[in-house]
């Protein structure tokens, strides 16, 4: 497929509204399935550091 500017590439024959929001949602999708472990660990850890701090204190 050829567009004549960058301007087509965008509107993609009409339809640039619907295929930027998929992709949108995709890379959307990509970001929270990397980000979502990455936090999770960090609050595990952040946990396990307070309840080793609570348990050293008794």
């Amino acid at each position: 497929m050829s567009f004549a500017s960058f301007s087509d590439f965008l509107a993609m024959g009409h339809h640039g509204l619907y295929v930027w929001t998929a992709y949108g949602i995709c890379l959307a999708v990509l970001v929270l399935n990397v980000a979502a472990p990455i936090l999770a660990r960090k609050r595990y850890l952040q946990q396990e550091a307070r309840r080793l701090r609570r348990e050293t204190e008794k």
